[in-house]
Protein backbone atom coordinates (compact mmCIF):
# COMPACT_ATOMS: atom_id res chain seq x y z
CA UNK A 1 0.00 0.00 0.00
CA UNK A 2 3.08 2.17 0.90
CA UNK A 3 4.85 1.39 -1.78
CA UNK A 4 1.41 2.77 -4.32
CA UNK A 5 1.44 5.65 -2.71
CA UNK A 6 4.49 6.51 -3.04
CA UNK A 7 4.25 5.77 -6.65
CA UNK A 8 0.75 7.80 -7.14
CA UNK A 9 2.64 10.85 -5.57
CA UNK A 10 5.46 10.56 -7.90
CA UNK A 11 3.28 10.63 -10.61
CA UNK A 12 1.00 13.72 -9.39
CA UNK A 13 4.44 15.24 -8.75
CA UNK A 14 5.48 15.03 -12.02
CA UNK A 15 2.40 15.67 -13.99
CA UNK A 16 2.62 18.93 -11.84
CA UNK A 17 6.18 19.81 -12.22
CA UNK A 18 5.55 19.11 -15.95
CA UNK A 19 2.86 21.37 -16.27
CA UNK A 20 4.78 23.92 -14.10
CA UNK A 21 7.46 24.06 -17.04
CA UNK A 22 5.16 24.17 -20.14
CA UNK A 23 6.27 26.65 -22.62
CA UNK A 24 3.54 29.33 -23.27
CA UNK A 25 2.50 30.09 -26.38
CA UNK A 26 1.42 32.98 -29.08
CA UNK A 27 -1.97 33.85 -29.06
CA UNK A 28 -1.70 36.55 -31.55
CA UNK A 29 0.74 39.50 -32.88
CA UNK A 30 3.63 40.97 -32.93
CA UNK A 31 2.06 43.80 -34.55
CA UNK A 32 4.17 46.88 -34.94
CA UNK A 33 2.37 50.28 -33.16
CA UNK A 34 3.49 53.75 -33.57
CA UNK A 35 6.81 54.88 -35.32
CA UNK A 36 9.18 57.74 -34.19
CA UNK A 37 12.71 58.57 -35.42
CA UNK A 38 14.07 57.25 -32.24
CA UNK A 39 11.87 54.76 -31.13
CA UNK A 40 9.20 52.17 -32.01
CA UNK A 41 6.27 50.17 -30.48
CA UNK A 42 6.16 46.38 -30.32
CA UNK A 43 3.17 44.65 -29.36
CA UNK A 44 2.26 40.52 -28.48
CA UNK A 45 0.05 38.59 -26.93
CA UNK A 46 0.59 35.32 -24.84
CA UNK A 47 -1.14 32.28 -22.48
CA UNK A 48 0.42 30.54 -20.14
CA UNK A 49 4.07 31.87 -20.12
CA UNK A 50 6.21 33.03 -17.87
CA UNK A 51 8.51 34.90 -19.62
CA UNK A 52 8.68 36.97 -23.23
CA UNK A 53 12.02 38.77 -24.56
CA UNK A 54 12.60 40.94 -27.84
CA UNK A 55 16.16 41.34 -29.27
CA UNK A 56 16.50 43.88 -31.69
CA UNK A 57 19.88 44.98 -33.98
CA UNK A 58 20.72 47.20 -36.91
CA UNK A 59 19.89 44.97 -39.77
CA UNK A 60 23.20 42.55 -40.52
CA UNK A 61 24.27 43.60 -36.96
CA UNK A 62 23.65 40.51 -35.06
CA UNK A 63 26.68 42.01 -32.43
CA UNK A 64 24.85 44.24 -31.58
CA UNK A 65 21.97 43.15 -29.99
CA UNK A 66 19.74 45.29 -27.58
CA UNK A 67 17.28 42.43 -25.54
CA UNK A 68 14.21 43.68 -23.64
CA UNK A 69 12.73 40.98 -21.00
CA UNK A 70 8.86 40.97 -19.85
CA UNK A 71 9.14 38.35 -17.20
CA UNK A 72 5.94 40.53 -15.15
CA UNK A 73 3.26 39.09 -17.24
CA UNK A 74 -0.19 39.58 -15.64
CA UNK A 75 -3.64 37.73 -17.14
CA UNK A 76 -6.10 39.44 -19.08
CA UNK A 77 -9.82 38.29 -18.13
CA UNK A 78 -9.58 36.53 -21.55
CA UNK A 79 -6.74 34.40 -19.97
CA UNK A 80 -4.35 35.91 -22.46
CA UNK A 81 -0.96 38.11 -21.70
CA UNK A 82 -0.26 41.42 -23.51
CA UNK A 83 3.03 42.97 -23.76
CA UNK A 84 4.12 45.41 -24.76
CA UNK A 85 7.91 46.60 -25.81
CA UNK A 86 9.29 50.35 -27.20
CA UNK A 87 12.62 49.55 -28.67
CA UNK A 88 14.52 52.84 -28.01
CA UNK A 89 17.60 54.90 -28.77
CA UNK A 90 17.40 53.71 -32.58
CA UNK A 91 19.15 55.45 -35.35
CA UNK A 92 16.67 57.45 -37.37
CA UNK A 93 16.08 55.68 -40.80
CA UNK A 94 18.22 52.86 -39.93
CA UNK A 95 16.53 49.36 -40.84
CA UNK A 96 16.30 46.84 -37.67
CA UNK A 97 15.68 43.08 -37.14
CA UNK A 98 14.17 41.83 -34.15
CA UNK A 99 13.38 38.77 -32.84
CA UNK A 100 10.63 37.03 -30.05
CA UNK A 101 11.54 34.28 -27.49
CA UNK A 102 8.51 32.82 -24.99
CA UNK A 103 9.86 30.73 -22.62
CA UNK A 104 13.25 30.28 -24.07
CA UNK A 105 11.57 28.97 -27.35
CA UNK A 106 12.67 31.22 -30.06
CA UNK A 107 9.41 31.97 -32.51
CA UNK A 108 9.09 31.85 -36.13
CA UNK A 109 7.02 33.28 -39.09
CA UNK A 110 6.87 33.09 -42.13
CA UNK A 111 7.55 36.95 -42.93
CA UNK A 112 10.61 38.65 -41.59
CA UNK A 113 10.16 40.60 -38.81
CA UNK A 114 12.30 44.09 -38.99
CA UNK A 115 11.08 47.69 -38.09
CA UNK A 116 12.90 50.71 -40.01
CA UNK A 117 12.54 54.26 -37.30
CA UNK A 118 10.99 57.14 -39.30
CA UNK A 119 14.29 59.13 -41.27
CA UNK A 120 15.31 62.71 -39.78
CA UNK A 121 15.09 64.45 -43.05
CA UNK A 122 13.54 67.98 -41.51
CA UNK A 123 16.28 71.19 -42.00
CA UNK A 124 18.19 68.61 -44.39
CA UNK A 125 16.50 67.05 -47.67
CA UNK A 126 13.24 67.32 -49.42
CA UNK A 127 10.30 65.11 -47.61
CA UNK A 128 10.23 61.59 -48.01
CA UNK A 129 7.57 59.80 -50.03
CA UNK A 130 5.25 57.83 -48.45
CA UNK A 131 2.36 55.70 -48.73
CA UNK A 132 -0.51 54.64 -45.80
CA UNK A 133 -3.87 52.55 -45.44
CA UNK A 134 -6.72 53.59 -43.95
CA UNK A 135 -10.06 51.50 -43.08
CA UNK A 136 -12.47 50.81 -40.94
CA UNK A 137 -15.40 48.25 -39.89
CA UNK A 138 -13.65 44.88 -39.66
CA UNK A 139 -16.27 42.01 -38.63
CA UNK A 140 -14.88 38.93 -37.97
CA UNK A 141 -17.40 36.21 -37.51
CA UNK A 142 -18.19 34.17 -34.21
CA UNK A 143 -20.91 32.09 -35.03
CA UNK A 144 -21.93 30.99 -31.54
CA UNK A 145 -22.28 34.01 -30.48
CA UNK A 146 -23.46 36.21 -33.58
CA UNK A 147 -27.24 36.97 -34.30
CA UNK A 148 -29.14 34.07 -35.96
CA UNK A 149 -28.50 33.96 -40.28
CA UNK A 150 -26.17 34.89 -42.24
CA UNK A 151 -22.81 35.87 -41.01
CA UNK A 152 -22.00 39.59 -41.28
CA UNK A 153 -18.62 39.47 -41.78
CA UNK A 154 -18.27 39.01 -45.88
CA UNK A 155 -14.50 38.51 -46.55
CA UNK A 156 -10.96 38.47 -45.02
CA UNK A 157 -9.25 38.47 -47.90
CA UNK A 158 -9.14 42.61 -47.42
CA UNK A 159 -7.12 41.96 -44.89
CA UNK A 160 -4.57 39.59 -47.21
CA UNK A 161 -4.72 42.43 -49.99
CA UNK A 162 -3.72 44.79 -47.68
CA UNK A 163 -0.55 43.29 -46.09
CA UNK A 164 0.98 43.05 -49.44
CA UNK A 165 0.38 46.46 -50.45
CA UNK A 166 4.12 47.68 -49.49
CA UNK A 167 2.11 50.69 -47.47
CA UNK A 168 4.56 52.33 -44.41
CA UNK A 169 1.08 52.25 -41.73
CA UNK A 170 -2.09 51.32 -41.57
CA UNK A 171 -4.77 53.85 -39.97
CA UNK A 172 -7.73 52.49 -38.38
CA UNK A 173 -10.83 54.52 -38.20
CA UNK A 174 -13.15 52.72 -36.04
CA UNK A 175 -15.23 49.71 -35.67
CA UNK A 176 -11.92 47.50 -35.61
CA UNK A 177 -14.16 45.01 -33.91
CA UNK A 178 -17.91 44.43 -33.14
CA UNK A 179 -18.59 43.68 -29.27
CA UNK A 180 -21.73 41.71 -29.41
CA UNK A 181 -24.83 41.68 -27.40
CA UNK A 182 -23.02 38.84 -25.10
CA UNK A 183 -19.91 40.73 -24.78
CA UNK A 184 -20.61 44.38 -24.32
CA UNK A 185 -22.53 43.46 -20.73
CA UNK A 186 -19.43 42.05 -19.04
CA UNK A 187 -15.58 42.32 -18.73
CA UNK A 188 -15.30 38.94 -19.54
CA UNK A 189 -17.19 39.40 -22.66
CA UNK A 190 -15.49 42.69 -23.64
CA UNK A 191 -11.99 41.59 -23.29
CA UNK A 192 -12.61 37.97 -25.02
CA UNK A 193 -13.78 39.82 -28.98
CA UNK A 194 -10.72 42.04 -28.85
CA UNK A 195 -8.67 38.66 -27.99
CA UNK A 196 -10.81 36.65 -30.60
CA UNK A 197 -10.32 38.83 -33.28
CA UNK A 198 -6.94 40.03 -32.69
CA UNK A 199 -5.63 36.39 -33.23
CA UNK A 200 -7.09 35.47 -36.86
CA UNK A 201 -4.92 34.08 -38.42
CA UNK A 202 -5.41 36.27 -41.97
CA UNK A 203 -4.60 39.52 -39.72
CA UNK A 204 -1.21 38.55 -38.45
CA UNK A 205 1.12 39.48 -41.51
CA UNK A 206 -0.63 42.89 -42.22
CA UNK A 207 0.48 43.92 -38.40
CA UNK A 208 3.49 42.26 -38.49
CA UNK A 209 4.78 44.24 -41.71
CA UNK A 210 3.38 47.56 -41.31
CA UNK A 211 3.06 50.23 -38.61
CA UNK A 212 -0.48 50.70 -37.02
CA UNK A 213 -2.45 53.22 -35.51
CA UNK A 214 -5.92 53.31 -34.48
CA UNK A 215 -9.36 55.37 -32.87
CA UNK A 216 -12.39 53.88 -32.48
CA UNK A 217 -16.14 54.14 -33.10
CA UNK A 218 -19.34 52.63 -31.40
CA UNK A 219 -18.89 49.38 -32.05
CA UNK A 220 -15.45 49.12 -30.68
CA UNK A 221 -16.39 51.40 -27.92
CA UNK A 222 -19.73 49.36 -27.26
CA UNK A 223 -23.36 49.28 -28.19
CA UNK A 224 -24.50 50.94 -31.42
CA UNK A 225 -24.65 54.36 -31.29
CA UNK A 226 -23.51 54.44 -27.84
CA UNK A 227 -23.11 57.21 -25.92
CA UNK A 228 -21.09 59.05 -23.09
CA UNK A 229 -23.20 57.25 -20.50
CA UNK A 230 -22.27 53.33 -21.43
CA UNK A 231 -21.33 51.88 -18.04
CA UNK A 232 -18.16 50.01 -19.14
CA UNK A 233 -16.41 52.70 -21.14
CA UNK A 234 -13.96 53.15 -18.80
CA UNK A 235 -13.35 48.98 -19.48
CA UNK A 236 -13.52 49.65 -23.26
CA UNK A 237 -10.81 52.32 -22.89
CA UNK A 238 -8.51 50.04 -20.90
CA UNK A 239 -8.72 47.33 -23.73
CA UNK A 240 -7.84 49.62 -26.89
CA UNK A 241 -5.15 51.03 -24.52
CA UNK A 242 -3.99 46.89 -24.31
CA UNK A 243 -4.13 45.72 -27.95
CA UNK A 244 -3.07 48.96 -29.59
CA UNK A 245 0.35 51.15 -29.83
CA UNK A 246 -0.86 54.84 -29.97
CA UNK A 247 2.12 56.92 -28.68
CA UNK A 248 -0.87 58.25 -26.45
CA UNK A 249 -4.11 57.86 -25.73
CA UNK A 250 -6.17 61.25 -24.62
CA UNK A 251 -4.82 63.67 -21.47
CA UNK A 252 -4.17 62.89 -18.38
CA UNK A 253 -7.82 64.87 -17.10
CA UNK A 254 -9.51 63.72 -20.14
CA UNK A 255 -9.80 60.56 -21.40
CA UNK A 256 -10.13 59.39 -24.51
CA UNK A 257 -8.21 57.65 -27.48
CA UNK A 258 -7.89 61.04 -29.49
CA UNK A 259 -4.02 61.47 -30.34
CA UNK A 260 -1.69 62.62 -32.76
CA UNK A 261 1.59 62.01 -34.50
CA UNK A 262 3.96 62.97 -37.51
CA UNK A 263 4.99 61.32 -40.45
CA UNK A 264 7.05 62.54 -43.32
CA UNK A 265 5.05 66.41 -44.17
CA UNK A 266 2.24 64.95 -42.64
CA UNK A 267 0.19 65.54 -39.03
CA UNK A 268 -2.03 62.97 -38.32
CA UNK A 269 -5.13 64.03 -35.80
CA UNK A 270 -6.99 60.73 -34.57
CA UNK A 271 -10.08 61.81 -32.27
CA UNK A 272 -12.73 60.30 -30.41
CA UNK A 273 -15.84 60.46 -31.58
CA UNK A 274 -17.38 58.24 -28.54
CA UNK A 275 -15.87 58.39 -24.88
CA UNK A 276 -17.85 62.08 -24.41
CA UNK A 277 -20.23 61.76 -27.28
CA UNK A 278 -23.83 62.65 -26.72
CA UNK A 279 -26.90 60.79 -28.24
CA UNK A 280 -27.95 61.33 -31.46
CA UNK A 281 -31.27 61.52 -31.19
CA UNK A 282 -30.99 65.10 -28.92
CA UNK A 283 -32.59 67.57 -30.74
CA UNK A 284 -29.52 69.75 -32.10
CA UNK A 285 -31.66 72.65 -33.21
CA UNK A 286 -33.23 72.87 -29.43
CA UNK A 287 -29.66 72.21 -28.03
CA UNK A 288 -27.06 73.10 -29.98
CA UNK A 289 -24.28 72.56 -27.40
CA UNK A 290 -24.56 68.93 -28.40
CA UNK A 291 -20.89 66.96 -29.02
CA UNK A 292 -19.44 64.11 -30.11
CA UNK A 293 -15.49 65.04 -29.15
CA UNK A 294 -16.76 67.20 -26.18
CA UNK A 295 -15.32 71.00 -25.50
CA UNK A 296 -12.01 69.64 -24.41
CA UNK A 297 -11.31 67.60 -26.95
CA UNK A 298 -12.25 70.39 -29.78
CA UNK A 299 -9.95 72.72 -27.62
CA UNK A 300 -7.27 70.27 -28.31
CA UNK A 301 -7.44 69.65 -31.38
CA UNK A 302 -7.47 73.01 -32.91
CA UNK A 303 -4.55 73.72 -30.71
CA UNK A 304 -2.93 70.78 -32.64
CA UNK A 305 -3.99 72.46 -35.94
CA UNK A 306 -1.90 75.54 -35.21
CA UNK A 307 1.18 74.08 -34.07
CA UNK A 308 1.32 71.60 -37.20
CA UNK A 309 1.22 74.75 -39.05
CA UNK A 310 3.68 76.94 -37.18
CA UNK A 311 6.23 74.05 -37.46
CA UNK A 312 6.82 74.05 -41.07
CA UNK A 313 7.29 71.08 -42.01
CA UNK A 314 3.91 69.68 -42.25
CA UNK A 315 1.47 70.81 -45.20
CA UNK A 316 -0.74 68.09 -44.88
CA UNK A 317 -2.91 67.75 -41.85
CA UNK A 318 -5.06 64.57 -41.64
CA UNK A 319 -7.75 64.41 -39.16
CA UNK A 320 -9.32 60.97 -38.44
CA UNK A 321 -12.55 60.43 -37.13
CA UNK A 322 -14.98 57.04 -36.64
CA UNK A 323 -17.63 58.73 -38.07
CA UNK A 324 -18.01 60.92 -41.33
CA UNK A 325 -17.81 65.16 -40.79
CA UNK A 326 -18.58 67.01 -43.99
CA UNK A 327 -21.74 64.90 -45.77
CA UNK A 328 -24.88 66.17 -45.79
CA UNK A 329 -27.05 63.00 -45.51
CA UNK A 330 -28.81 62.58 -41.89
CA UNK A 331 -28.76 59.40 -41.80
CA UNK A 332 -26.46 57.22 -39.39
CA UNK A 333 -24.68 58.89 -36.88
CA UNK A 334 -22.31 61.13 -38.84
CA UNK A 335 -21.59 65.11 -38.17
CA UNK A 336 -25.08 66.26 -40.01
CA UNK A 337 -26.41 65.72 -37.25
CA UNK A 338 -24.13 67.31 -34.40
CA UNK A 339 -23.57 70.49 -36.88
CA UNK A 340 -22.52 73.47 -34.19
CA UNK A 341 -19.38 71.48 -33.54
CA UNK A 342 -18.59 70.59 -37.27
CA UNK A 343 -18.97 74.32 -38.41
CA UNK A 344 -17.17 75.62 -35.16
CA UNK A 345 -14.27 73.02 -36.11
CA UNK A 346 -14.17 74.64 -40.36
CA UNK A 347 -14.95 78.30 -39.31
CA UNK A 348 -11.80 77.61 -36.72
CA UNK A 349 -10.09 76.24 -39.99
CA UNK A 350 -10.90 78.84 -42.09
CA UNK A 351 -10.32 81.84 -40.05
CA UNK A 352 -7.08 80.58 -38.79
CA UNK A 353 -5.73 79.99 -42.55
CA UNK A 354 -5.02 75.75 -41.61
CA UNK A 355 -4.70 74.87 -44.91
CA UNK A 356 -3.88 71.20 -46.19
CA UNK A 357 -7.04 69.78 -44.57
CA UNK A 358 -8.07 65.92 -45.06
CA UNK A 359 -10.50 64.29 -42.66
CA UNK A 360 -10.17 60.27 -42.92
CA UNK A 361 -13.44 59.08 -41.77
CA UNK A 362 -15.04 55.38 -41.38
CA UNK A 363 -18.83 53.74 -40.22
CA UNK A 364 -20.31 54.33 -43.54
CA UNK A 365 -19.81 51.08 -44.64
CA UNK A 366 -18.89 52.55 -48.08
CA UNK A 367 -15.88 54.39 -49.44
CA UNK A 368 -15.67 57.63 -51.21
CA UNK A 369 -14.20 61.25 -51.66
CA UNK A 370 -15.72 64.48 -50.26
CA UNK A 371 -14.63 68.04 -50.97
CA UNK A 372 -15.70 71.46 -49.69
CA UNK A 373 -14.51 74.49 -49.66
CA UNK A 374 -15.41 77.00 -46.50
CA UNK A 375 -14.89 80.13 -48.46
CA UNK A 376 -15.50 81.41 -52.24
CA UNK A 377 -11.93 80.66 -54.43
CA UNK A 378 -10.45 79.70 -51.37
CA UNK A 379 -8.90 76.37 -50.46
CA UNK A 380 -10.05 72.74 -50.58
CA UNK A 381 -11.16 70.49 -47.69
CA UNK A 382 -11.33 67.14 -48.70
CA UNK A 383 -12.90 63.75 -46.44
CA UNK A 384 -11.84 60.29 -47.78
CA UNK A 385 -14.38 58.02 -46.31
CA UNK A 386 -12.95 54.14 -45.93
CA UNK A 387 -15.10 51.26 -45.28
CA UNK A 388 -16.00 48.55 -44.70
CA UNK A 389 -12.76 46.05 -44.63
CA UNK A 390 -15.01 42.96 -44.44
CA UNK A 391 -18.66 43.73 -42.78
CA UNK A 392 -21.35 44.32 -44.66
CA UNK A 393 -22.06 46.96 -47.00
CA UNK A 394 -24.49 49.51 -48.73
CA UNK A 395 -26.10 48.83 -51.96
CA UNK A 396 -25.01 52.63 -52.81
CA UNK A 397 -27.01 52.46 -55.98
CA UNK A 398 -29.79 52.92 -53.57
CA UNK A 399 -28.43 55.27 -50.96
CA UNK A 400 -28.46 59.02 -50.75
CA UNK A 401 -25.06 58.76 -50.10
CA UNK A 402 -24.61 58.30 -54.06
CA UNK A 403 -26.56 61.78 -54.69
CA UNK A 404 -24.18 63.86 -52.00
CA UNK A 405 -23.21 66.81 -53.49
CA UNK A 406 -19.85 67.24 -51.47
CA UNK A 407 -19.17 63.62 -53.29
CA UNK A 408 -16.47 63.67 -56.06
CA UNK A 409 -18.00 61.61 -58.71
CA UNK A 410 -16.42 58.40 -59.53
CA UNK A 411 -15.09 58.03 -55.84
CA UNK A 412 -18.13 55.92 -54.34
CA UNK A 413 -17.03 52.08 -53.32
CA UNK A 414 -19.91 50.28 -51.98
CA UNK A 415 -18.19 47.25 -51.19
CA UNK A 416 -15.83 45.37 -49.11
CA UNK A 417 -12.58 47.34 -49.45
CA UNK A 418 -9.60 49.47 -47.94
CA UNK A 419 -8.40 52.87 -49.48
CA UNK A 420 -4.43 53.23 -50.10
CA UNK A 421 -3.02 56.71 -50.06
CA UNK A 422 0.43 57.73 -51.51
CA UNK A 423 2.23 61.37 -50.39
CA UNK A 424 4.17 61.63 -52.83
CA UNK A 425 6.14 64.32 -55.33
CA UNK A 426 8.99 66.75 -55.42
CA UNK A 427 8.83 69.52 -52.29
CA UNK A 428 7.47 72.43 -54.41
CA UNK A 429 4.65 69.73 -56.37
CA UNK A 430 3.57 67.46 -53.47
CA UNK A 431 0.65 65.46 -53.99
CA UNK A 432 -1.93 62.43 -52.72
CA UNK A 433 -2.75 59.65 -54.72
CA UNK A 434 -5.95 58.17 -53.28
CA UNK A 435 -7.11 54.90 -54.29
CA UNK A 436 -9.95 51.95 -53.66
CA UNK A 437 -8.81 48.90 -53.67
CA UNK A 438 -11.45 45.93 -53.03
CA UNK A 439 -11.74 42.33 -51.95
CA UNK A 440 -10.58 41.13 -55.50
CA UNK A 441 -7.97 43.22 -55.62
CA UNK A 442 -9.49 45.57 -57.98
CA UNK A 443 -8.42 49.03 -58.32
CA UNK A 444 -11.98 50.68 -58.02
CA UNK A 445 -10.71 54.76 -58.23
CA UNK A 446 -7.98 56.46 -58.14
CA UNK A 447 -8.44 60.33 -57.37
CA UNK A 448 -4.71 63.09 -57.73
CA UNK A 449 -4.97 65.74 -55.14
CA UNK A 450 -2.52 68.24 -55.89
CA UNK A 451 -1.48 70.09 -52.22
CA UNK A 452 -1.95 73.54 -54.01
CA UNK A 453 -5.69 72.66 -54.08
CA UNK A 454 -5.33 71.70 -50.35
CA UNK A 455 -3.59 75.75 -50.48
CA UNK A 456 -0.51 73.45 -48.36
CA UNK A 457 2.48 75.33 -49.19
CA UNK A 458 5.44 73.29 -49.36
CA UNK A 459 7.64 72.36 -46.41
CA UNK A 460 10.67 74.12 -44.52
CA UNK A 461 13.49 74.67 -47.39
CA UNK A 462 16.47 72.56 -45.86
CA UNK A 463 19.16 74.64 -44.17
CA UNK A 464 22.44 75.24 -46.11
CA UNK A 465 25.30 74.67 -43.64
CA UNK A 466 27.38 77.57 -42.37
CA UNK A 467 30.70 77.70 -41.08
CA UNK A 468 31.66 75.72 -37.50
Amino acid sequence: MKLRTSVLLFFFGSQLAVLAHAAGSLVAGPMLGYNTQREVFVWLETKDASSVVLEYWPAGQPAATVRLVNDHLQRTPAGGQISHFTPGRLTPGTAYEYSLTVDGARLSFPYPLKFKPRALWEWRSGPPDFKFLAGSCAYINEPALDRPGEGYGKTLETFRLAAETGADFMVWLGDNWYYREPDYSSVSGLWHRAQHDRATPELRKLFAVMHHYATWDDHDYGPNDSNKSYELKDETLKIFRSYWGNVSYGERDNPGVYHKWYWGDAAFILLDDYFHRDDVDIDQVRQPEKSQWGRRQLEWVKQSLLQAQSLGHFPFKFIGNGTQILQTETRGSGHQLYQREREELLDFIREHGITGVVFLTGDAHHSGVYRRQLQPNGPWVYEITASPLSAGSWDVGKSAKARDPLLVKGTLVGDQNFVQIEVKGPREDRQLVISSIDKQGVKRFEHVVKAAELGAKPPTKPVTPGPP
